[in-house]
């Protein structure tokens, strides 16, 4: 049948349908102008009141207070408290502390172990020099050592000596050392003190290193002075505070 035929009637419930369809597609958006995400538009607002919140703050607008829920009270440090901190450290400790830091300019030659190297450095592990009088010692640190030395019934001759440390190093520093290698590695000795190493430098000027022979009659001699904390202690313990 002919479209142009009288009977033929066009279905307009087709058109409809069709524009429908049409006005349900997603026009296309021009580059540049999509619409803002929903999640920016989100994180712009708590951004605002954040900064707002702020800015109240600081020109005193107004105030809040924050705290944390989760706020627990810090668990007790239990490291030992700082030796260098004055408050009432026990000083065998704290001279302990720091001679081991000291030692440094001693392992190398005595090595770490305190053991020496056979026939060159004498061990200071058991050593009746290190164990033995003081006032030796001491000398010993603080002018140096020359020449052949018998230690452990073994002999060790030394190149060029050793070094004194009276120059390098401050008679606190000095009695720091010799306080830890008298009581490392085994040995157990008694504190030497800044004040003991203080009294030597004061008595013995002298300008050139020891011999063993120089030193013999210092080999059982102690440097007067008390003792404080550590082996052999003989400091008066401070007296109990009053009760209230």
């Amino acid at each position: 049948m002919s479209a142009t035929s009288p009977s033929f009637q066009p279905d307009s419930t087709d058109l409809d349908r069709l524009h429908s369809a049409v006005k349900r597609e997603k026009v296309d958006q021009q580059a540049g102008r999509e619409p803002v995400p929903m999640l920016v538009i989100f994180l712009g607002v708590i951004v605002a009141v954040l900064a707002g919140g702020q800015l109240g703050v600081m020109t005193g607008g107004w105030s809040f207070k924050t705290s944390n829920p989760f706020h627990f009270a810090a668990a007790p440090d239990p490291r030992p408290k700082g030796l260098d901190d004055g408050g009432g450290a026990d000083p065998f400790q704290t001279a302990m502390k720091k001679g081991a830091s000291g030692y440094a300019v001693c392992g190398g030659c005595h090595q770490g172990n305190g053991n020496g190297i056979p026939g060159q450095f004498p061990p200071l592990a058991g050593s009746e020099w290190v164990l033995g009088g003081t006032e030796r010692l001491v000398r010993v640190a603080q002018h140096g050592l020359v020449g052949a030395v018998t230690v452990k019934g073994q002999g060790f001759n030394t190149p060029g000596g050793m070094q004194p440390f009276g120059a390098a190093m401050s008679a606190g520093d000095l009695a720091n050392v010799l306080t830890y290698v008298r009581n490392t590695w085994g040995n157990e000795g008694t504190m030497i003190t800044k004040e003991m190493v203080e009294k030597v430098r004061g008595e013995e000027k002298r300008a050139q290193q020891w011999t063993e022979a120089d030193l013999k009659p210092f080999a059982d001699k102690n440097v007067p002075g008390d003792i404080p904390a550590g082996p052999g202690a003989t400091a008066a313990a401070a007296p109990a505070p009053a009760a209230k």
